[in-house]
């Protein structure tokens, strides 16, 4: 990339490196660091402030899809529009402000090293801003020639989400994205949306012991088995299966004891799984 891009001044690669540190962090089971990268995100990226607005101009551009090149146009000159809004001395005061906390905060010597899949179209992007903002002295060639790249990343289809995707910096769902990232790689499992509600619960009770989420993700927990035993009592009156209703008490004495068990990732996991067992029985009755 040209000398005018800085990849600590990028706020698309930042905000990538920074949520691949917390689901590290996560999946080495370091809450506290965890916790410290989640709160520069949530301080950094709040609704109202600059950073949070280049980071949604940066979503736009590398992550919408369009299947017409004319409104790929028309992002790009609405794109175009809003970065020459930007209230630059801002933006760079909440860089500067942003990179000096991860450097003294985190002291995290590989947070820069991390790999970023979508790394060189981000680049691009920044690049393509700043050129639009630096007015009659931009580099026109390189504005034309980086225009139709990122057109064609608008065009380009792109690969489904499987978890809640971080469209936006707002904790929760991205909190949402980290346990479930945490969960799958060690249980190669995909949830839906009722798993991940559990998940995100899961995520704010493991770092605030004893608090209001802890409470609720008990609550959560607690309708999940409440649901669990009436479905697996409909079961029981309609089965003609007699191995199965040899079972069924075992099953039900296992879904209470569990909710009296520590929580944590077997717990979760359980639960997930009884998720699962749930919507098995729905089908079969």
């Amino acid at each position: 990339m040209p000398k005018s891009h800085n990849k600590k001044r990028n706020v698309g690669v930042v905000y990538e490196l920074l949520l691949r540190r917390v689901s590290e962090c996560l999946i080495n089971g370091n809450t506290n660091e965890a916790q410290k990268t989640l709160n520069i995100i949530s301080k950094r990226f709040k609704k109202g402030t600059t950073l949070y607005k280049e980071f949604r101009l940066f979503r736009a551009l590398a992550k919408s899809h369009v299947s017409d090149k004319n409104v790929a146009n028309a992002i790009l000159r609405e794109a175009k529009n809003a970065a020459r809004k930007t209230d630059l001395k801002s933006l760079e005061r909440e860089k500067s402000g942003l990179i000096r906390e991860m450097n003294y905060s985190l002291k995290d010597s590989n947070l820069y090293r991390r790999y970023v899949p979508d790394y060189k179209s981000l680049a691009t992007i920044q690049v393509l801003l700043n050129d639009w903002r630096d007015g009659e002295s931009a580099n026109i060639e390189r504005i034309a020639l980086y225009e139709s790249k990122v057109s064609d990343y608008l065009l380009a289809e792109k690969s489904p989400i499987d978890l809640e995707d971080h469209t936006n910096p707002d904790v929760d769902s991205l909190v949402v994205k980290i346990m479930s990232e945490k969960i799958n790689k060690k249980y190669n499992k995909k949830f839906d949306h009722d798993q991940r509600e559990i998940l995100k619960a899961y995520s704010f009770s493991s770092m605030s012991e004893g608090s209001k989420e802890s409470q609720d993700l008990e609550n959560i927990l607690n309708e999940v088995s409440k649901k669990s035993l009436l479905l697996v009592g409909k079961l029981e009156k309609i089965t003609d299966n007699k191995i199965v209703k040899d079972k069924i008490d075992l099953v039900k004495n296992q879904i209470l004891s569990e909710s009296k068990r520590k929580l944590d990732d077997q717990k979760i996991v359980r639960f997930l799984t009884l998720i699962d067992l749930c919507k098995e029985i729905k089908e079969s009755t």
